[in-house]
Parts: structure tokens; C-alpha cells; sequence
């Protein structure tokens, strides 16, 4: 049977390309490596009665129009509020900032009334960015070398839309895709813990630290997660992120998308230059009008394809392009809540993100070890209790707790990661422990993922969760590599709509859909 599309993974925006094209009248096979779909956007029983999402955990970069196209709400997605950031502090104290401005603003005047004051200012700032960036996440790059007149109107649309902008939103502009993150925040704010919280953003999926320059774009990345067309939104999918693929990949059912768990793809088929299905690690040979790539350049064009077959620049490019993993999750199975010392007892506190990032020094000590090959010992963790906002994950009266963790570098100095797996998971516990010292006796299971972890079970080469590192000579019209960043590749008829491509990473989904429509509409 010859397909009109094969597309190769069966993670959120592979699913979400083939939902489109499906819609669109095409015939759509999709091959998924694991027995569970999604990705990296996937929920997993890995202890009984305790579904994790093993590796993402909040929902925000969802674009709208995917949620709308493929009306994702009747095929059982439901996003859950998460509201705010807890961040403890070693002396006692501790900030929170939550989705109430006016209560935000107080807290943060408890540190700094000027800071207060300019938490405005800076809000407003990072929404008009956000709008500025917005519409860029749903085009396809231009080329800039070109004279096509099409490629000339994106980059004079460009133009007008930065000339539109106010003269201190230019400047702002300008200063977030090149400065550091604590560099643009020193702008704005004076309070230590505040500026570290907040610069934790940029550098989520770098091997940067929060001084490095570069780092403010990320943070405006992050910065444009929406929920209901509200900037700044974070939430839980019910169920575990794992929800989310299963809803689209619901929706691409319903459009006619085949799709089969447990088939690895071993080689591309490429004959005269233009790709003609695949061959599965089983040996079996699937014809197809297109083939569609939602994995990483690494493993499409070094592992899926014979480099005789690709130019050699390109070829050189793709072994240049950046992943260089520096993270790790740590997900907790809890028999009872942590109590933090700085704010005891259960509270409204724990519902929302909890962020040990006490200050800007604490951060960047943290990326020095990383720098020279070891993990962090005291790192930069992001967690959350989605038990407290969707019981339904664990066992009445228990409680997962999701840890996000940085640095964690895929090359170390000395040993290997299976050696180190645990030390890494002892770091994170006794660091939590400073902060909440009831930790060590409420564990009942432990799962700790490096980026060797990420790179076996996930296909996520080095472990970088984007698939590439969002850095400024990564992006737009140079992701994956300058002249093909518009999802094709040199060979005719093989196509890329992975978070390797625009606009890069995140449970975000447009890769997939702007690859989707850039495909129908050519």
C-alpha cells in the first residue's frame, strides 16, 4: 500500500502534521519508535497507580490555532491553571508571584517597592514583544538570500511590523535577542531572588547560564505561552502532558491518519534525489508521495539517510547544528506533600510551579560546574505537585512531584551517566532537602533521567529537550541550518516539522502545522 505521507515519529508535532495533511484529503501513515505516543509529551504509569509526565510537564506554548483547527477540547483535552511560582529562600523568607497581578505586586513590593512599581512596566514591555513575536511563530522563515519577490515581502513584512513599534519597544527588542537574561532583568528590577526566578526562563534547554548572552530571547520564548489568549499562562493537561498527544493524535485518527506504536524506522528511501517512503527496523518497505521528519536533524540526515545522498555543506551544517543537553527531570512518587520551612503546611503555595533559584550567583555557580563536565550539586530546579490540581495521577492521598533540572550536561569530564545516575538524583534530593526537610521520609519511588536517558528512550540526540539549542545563530531563517529553514531538506519530497525547525521548541506544535500548510500550499 503506497501512502501520500509517511511521517517519521509520533510525538506532538508529528502528530499535528499529519492531522493537517489528513484534513486536507491526504492518505497519512505515522511511525512512533515507543509503544506510547508523544514524545517527549508523554504520560507513563512507570510505578503503579502513579502516571507521570515523564519529561514535559506544563502546557503553555499550545498554540490556539491547533487547539481551535483541530477542535482538541471534544477529543479530551482540558487544561488545568497553574498558578504562579514559589520560590523559597535560604534565610526564611520566601517570594510568590501568581497570576494575580495586584497580589503579586504586593509580595514583590515586600522586597522592593521600586521593584513593585517597575514589575508594570516590565509586564506591559514583554507583552508587546510577545505580540511583536507572535504572528513570527506561524510564518515560514524567510530566506534572506534570495530576490524570490515572496521572500522579499516576509522580510519587508518584518520590517514594517519592527518599525510599528514603539521607539522603546525597538530598543527592548534588540536588547532581548542579544543580551544576557540578568543582564536585560538588572534593567528593570534591584531584588536578587526576583531577577533570579525570572531569568530561570532564559536558559531552560541552553547550555548557557543565566550571564551568558543570548539567554533573553529564550526568556521572551517562554514568556509567550498563552492560555485563552493570555500571555504568561501556564497549566497542567489532565491526565499528564501525555493528554495533549492523545488528543491530537485522536483528531488525525478521526481525519484518516494510520497510525502504528513500535515500528522504528531504520533507513529513508531516496531514489533520483527525491525520498520514496521508508524501511522499518523490521525490513519492511512503506511507498510514500512524502516523508515527513519529526525527528532531529541527527537522526534524519546521520542516521535515517546515506550522507552520498546529501550535498556536503549540508552534510558539514547538520554536524555543526548545536543540542549539547544540560538538563534532567527527576519525578518524585510521595507519599505526602513537602513542607517547605520557609511556609509550612499545605497551601496554595505548592498548586503552582516551586522554583529553588534563591539568586543570580546560586544560578551561574550552578552553570560553572556544568562548564567543566559535572553536574550541578546544588542546581537550578523547576517542580511542580500536579496532584494537588489533577488527583487523578496518583493514588487517593499521595502525590507526584515533577522536577525539572539544570545543569545536567550531556558530557561529563569523568565516568558516565549510568555510573552517575543516582549521585545526580542524591544531588537533587539533598537539595530540596535545604528547603524542605520532610523530603527524604516521603519518597516511595524515584525515576531520574539524564540526557543519556532522554538521548535512548526519547530519540532526543545529546538530550536536548528542544531538539537544538534556541540560540540566536539557531533560529528563524537558520534552524536547522542557514538555506533550509523552511522545512524542506535537499532531498525532493523529505520533509522536517519537528521542534528542530521554526520555531523551535516547547509543547508548542506550530512546527508541525507550519509544515503541514507549507506543504499543501506548494
Amino acid at each position: 500500500m503506497k501512502y501520500d505521507a509517511i511521517v517519521i515519529g509520533g510525538g506532538h508535532n508529528g502528530l499535528t502534521a499529519a492531522a493537517y495533511l489528513a484534513r486536507a484529503g491526504r492518505k497519512v501513515l505515522v511511525l512512533e519508535r515507543r509503544h506510547v505516543l508523544g514524545g517527549a509529551a508523554v504520560t507513563e504509569e512507570v510505578f503503579p497507580g502513579f502516571k507521570f509526565s515523564v519529561c514535559s510537564y506544563v502546557v503553555s506554548l499550545l498554540r490556539p490555532e491547533i487547539i481551535r483547527d483541530l477542535d482538541l477540547p471534544r477529543h479530551g483535552l482540558e487544561i488545568l491553571p497553574l498558578d504562579g511560582t514559589f520560590t523559597p529562600m535560604p534565610n526564611g523568607d520566601y517570594l510568590w508571584r501568581v497570576n494575580d497581578h495586584a497580589r503579586t505586586r504586593r509580595e514583590i513590593a515586600r522586597h522592593s517597592r521600586l521593584d513593585a512599581e517597575a514589575y508594570d512596566e516590565y509586564g506591559k514591555a514583554m507583552v508587546e514583544m510577545a505580540r511583536f513575536v507572535k504572528p513570527i511563530l506561524n510564518m515560514t522563515p524567510p530566506d534572506p538570500a534570495s530576490l524570490n519577490p515572496r521572500e522579499l515581502l516576509k522580510l519587508a513584512f518584518l520590517g514594517k511590523r519592527f518599525r510599528a513599534l514603539a521607539d522603546g519597544d525597538r530598543y527592548n527588542q534588540i536588547q532581548l535577542m542579544t543580551m544576557s537574561a540578568v543582564d536585560f532583568l538588572d534593567q528593570w528590577f534591584e531584588t536578587d531572588v526576583l531577577k533570579a526566578t525570572m531569568s530561570a526562563s532564559g536558559i531552560i534547554g541552553t547550555f548557557l547560564g543565566v550571564r551568558s548572552p543570548g539567554t533573553a530571547y529564550v526568556l521572551l520564548h517562554h514568556y509567550m505561552g498563552e492560555i485563552d489568549g493570555a500571555f504568561r499562562s501556564w497549566g497542567f493537561a489532565r491526565g499528564g502532558t501525555g493528554a495533549i498527544s492523545n488528543a491530537i493524535a485522536a483528531a488525525a485518527r478521526e481525519a484518516g491518519v494510520e497510525i502504528r506504536t513500535e515500528t522504528s524506522v531504520a533507513r529513508i528511501r531516496v531514489s533520483g534525489g527525491r525520498a520514496t517512503g521508508v524501511v522499518t527496523a523490521r525490513g519492511d518497505e512503506i511507498d510514500a508521495g512524502l516523508v515527513l521528519s519529526s525527528v532531529d536533524p541527527n537522526l534524519t540526515f546521520l542516521t535515517f539517510l546515506d550522507a552520498k545522498d546529501l550535498p556536503g555543506d549540508f552534510v558539514d551544517d547538520v554536524r555543526r547544528y548545536k543540542y549539547r543537553g544540560s538538563s534532567g527531570k527527576v519525578n518524585l512518587a510521595l507519599d505526602a506533600l513537602p513542607e517547605f520551612t520557609c511556609k509550612p503546611g499545605e497551601g496554595p503555595h505548592l498548586r503552582g510551579a516551586v522554583s529553588i533559584s534563591p539568586s543570580v550567583d546560586y544560578m551561574e555557580r550552578a552553570y560553572d560546574q556544568a562548564k567543566y563536565g559535572e553536574f550541578s550539586r546544588r542546581p537550578y530546579i523547576d517542580m511542580v505537585i500536579p496532584t494537588l490540581t489533577d488527583p487523578s495521577v496518583a493514588p487517593p492521598g499521595k502525590h507526584i512531584l515533577s522536577c525539572f533540572v539544570q545543569y545536567a550536561p550531556y558530557k561529563l569530564a569523568s565516568g558516565t551517566w549510568d555510573d552517575q545516575r543516582e549521585a545526580f538524583g542524591d544531588a537533587v534530593i539533598d537539595t530540596l532537602a535545604e528547603y524542605a526537610p520532610n523530603i527524604r521520609d516521603i519518597i516511595l519511588h524515584r525515576q531520574v533521567l539524564t540526557p543519556l536517558d532522554l538521548e535512548r528512550e526519547f530519540g532526543l540526540t545529546e538530550g536536548n529537550i528542544f531538539q537544538g539549542e534556541l540560540t540566536l545563530e539557531q533560529l528563524f531563517f537558520a534552524r536547522p541550518v542557514p538555506g533550509w529553514a523552511q522545512y524542506t531538506t535537499p532531498i525532493r519530497h523529505l520533509w522536517m516539522c519537528g521542534s528542530a525547525t521554526h520555531p523551535g521548541g516547547g509543547i508548542m506544535g506550530a512546527p508541525g502545522r507550519n509544515a503541514a500548510l507549507r506543504i499543501l500550499a506548494s
